[in-house]
């Protein structure tokens, strides 16, 4: 092979590997939104209640950017092209404290660490143990929360499991039954919530 030739071959090669580089898939991002509630599905309770949410705490698995789902028992995808577009460890107090604010109908509720909450007259703190999902199946979450009355030692601990559907193997279906869980537990912490403001008023 004559010098030319290895020139125009070995430029070849570079114009390929270069076309590859820009072929790259770009970075999808997703948002975790709350859910729209009916005037029937809210419990009664005092609409002046203040309520501080968290800190909430996390798997570490899942505190990071990328989606991550589930392949099979002991395998995960770390999928580095579909990311959150907020870090959920803040995400998922937002959509809560938006969705408690439509389920109870109250303008009093404050999420860390976006808003202070430490004169909340009832403090939410809120364990989120699982949050995974597989691509086509469901996503799953299990939750344990507190709830204290400021001024009191008391405390009210309750859990809940929580299984959405996932019609499709696409990332917008993952997403989208995650926003129905966090809204399902949403719901058991609003009764949880009503059942004790409930027992802190009986005489």
């Amino acid at each position: 092979m004559s010098l030319v030739q290895a020139r125009l071959a070995m430029g070849v090669v570079l114009s390929v590997l270069i076309a590859g580089c820009g072929a790259s898939p770009p970075i999808q991002y997703y948002m975790l939104n709350s859910v729209v509630v009916t005037g029937k599905e809210r419990p009664h309770l005092a609409p002046n209640l203040s309520v501080g949410l968290g800190p909430i705490t996390l798997p570490e698995m899942i505190d990071r950017p990328q989606l991550v789902v589930r392949t099979n028992t002991n395998r995960v995808v770390v999928a580095d092209t579909h990311r959150w577009a907020g870090l959920l460890k803040n995400e998922i107090p937002r959509v809560i404290a938006e969705n408690l604010s439509r389920i109870l109908g109250s303008t009093n509720i404050r999420y860390y660490p976006q808003h202070g909450s430490d004169t909340a007259e009832t403090r939410i703190y809120v364990d989120i143990q699982r949050f995974e999902s597989v691509l086509g199946k469901a996503a799953t979450i299990d939750a344990i929360w507190t709830i204290q009355r400021a001024g009191s030692t008391g405390r009210q601990t309750d859990s809940v499991h929580v299984q959405e559907s996932v019609p499709d193997e696409s990332y917008d279906a993952v997403v989208a039954a995650y926003g129905r869980a966090v809204f399902a537990v949403s719901q058991a912490i609003a009764s949880t919530l009503q059942a004790a403001e409930a027992a802190s008023s009986t005489p």
